[in-house]
């Protein structure tokens, strides 16, 4: 990972007060703080290995004067940081959520997007690249690594096709399947789903298969894809 970088020389734009790190490997937390600290100057950074050392930390952000920023890494020793963005955000919704990963793949970058994140960096730039994205926030510039935005375009060339008016009707289904549709499009899990529609995960995944066979799809992304076209987040 190059982490190359002169931090010594900018100042800080001073747009938040309060900035979580989730991020479980401990150089790499450091290297991040030292990214916000160049970005935002001295702000105060909470910083957590875990999604219960993370979920320890939602009283503070929804409590903060300012909206904070949260930089999550997906990869957890105990989950996904897709999880703790969708709860994050249901307790704290101003907070500025930026994945900082070093996961490029389709599934994790639409997953990420549809639990609501607001920026995808990847890991693998060096610090003042990292600086300059999040401090372009302030001029409504989303966070988005180059490769991660090419990823972005690319698929909805290639896979969404469908969302052009002139392609036909929608393909009609089930209130219930609308329902785990729209669920699992927002990016929550078979058992987070089942909860919310009093299914067991095995029944809630019967229901996917039907959705994913009716529509001709065969992953999160494309079903958030056709969530989307429908209105349904």
């Amino acid at each position: 990972m190059d982490r190359s970088g002169d931090l010594g020389d900018q100042q800080g734009d001073g747009a938040y007060d309060l900035v979580l790190i989730l991020e479980d490997l401990p150089e790499t937390a450091e290297w991040l703080k030292d990214v916000v600290r160049q970005a935002f100057g001295d702000v105060e950074i909470l910083t957590a290995a875990s999604l219960g050392a993370a979920r320890a930390h939602l009283q503070v952000l929804m409590r903060s004067a300012k909206p904070p920023l949260a930089l999550i890494d997906l990869g957890l020793p105990d989950g996904s940081g897709v999880d703790f963005i969708r709860e994050l955000l249901r307790a704290a919704p101003t907070t500025s959520v930026v994945v900082a990963t070093i996961y490029d793949d389709d599934d994790s970058l639409m997953q990420a997007m549809a639990a609501g994140a607001h920026g995808y960096l990847l890991k693998d730039k060096d610090a003042q690249f990292l600086v300059e994205r999040l401090q372009g926030m302030n001029r409504d510039n989303a966070p988005v690594s180059p490769a991660m935005a090419r990823r972005i375009l690319e698929h909805f060339r290639q896979r969404a096709s469908f969302m052009v008016a002139d392609r036909g009707p929608l393909v009609s289904l089930t209130t219930r399947e609308t329902d785990v549709l729209r669920l699992v499009g927002r990016g929550l899990t078979l058992s987070e789903a089942g909860d919310v529609l009093s299914l067991s995960p095995q029944t809630l995944a019967g229901y996917l298969k039907t959705v994913y066979r009716k529509l001709g799809i065969s992953s999160r992304a494309e079903a958030a894809l056709e969530a989307a076209r429908r209105q349904l987040i």
